[in-house]
């Protein structure tokens, strides 16, 4: 089992690649991440346009300054979530302050109470994104199509009981998202307000 504070090799690795300017390893990120990255800003942005200016900066800040990210700290996932998030969040902030300028209906207040949904939603959506494919498969069964834990427990192969753990486990993971709302966790994803 590896330690808790050792880096993934991978995550490592690709650091120090970019560091010494490998393109090709830029493209290796951007094709593991680059979904990742754009439906996290899609998410806080809804807006197609916005995700894709923000995947490109997110991109561009990790081949200008690939010293930012330090394996010890946590995964290069989390740190890209993270980083995706705040980018997201101040093009949020830009893009509505300036229409609030011009007189756009809403106010400060509507404008943090959007800013904080939008990065629990991020964060909800990395949960489960992030999270073990079997739960994440008995969430999609019980919430996504309706059933109960003795159907999902049939449609999986699994006892009721485990299909009950699977759901509970899922479910308090979730809870982490709203729970955190904002800055922090996992490591840095919905810091926003």
């Amino acid at each position: 089992m590896r330690k808790k504070d050792a880096p993934p090799r991978w995550d490592r690795k690709m650091q120090q690649r970019l560091a010494r300017g490998e393109a090709a390893a830029l493209g290796e990120l951007y094709d593991r991440f680059a979904s990742l990255v754009h439906g996290l800003a899609h998410r806080v942005l809804g807006d197609e346009h916005a995700a894709d200016t923000v995947t490109r900066d997110v991109f561009a800040h990790v081949w200008q300054h690939p010293d930012t990210y330090d394996p010890r700290q946590g995964p290069l996932r989390s740190w890209l979530a993270a980083l995706t998030n705040r980018l997201a969040v101040e093009r949020l902030r830009t893009t509505e302050t300036a229409a609030l300028a011009r007189g756009g209906p809403g106010t400060t207040e509507d404008l943090e109470r959007k800013v904080r949904h939008a990065s629990v939603a991020a964060r909800a959506d990395y949960i489960v994104q992030s999270m073990p494919a079997p739960l994440r498969a008995a969430l999609e069964l019980a919430y996504f199509q309706r059933r109960d834990y003795r159907q999902t427990a049939a449609d999986l192969g699994v006892t009721d009981e485990e299909a009950r753990r699977r759901l509970r486990l899922g479910l308090q993971l979730l809870a982490t998202a709203h729970d955190a709302g904002a800055p922090g966790a996992p490591p840095g994803i919905g810091g926003a307000a």
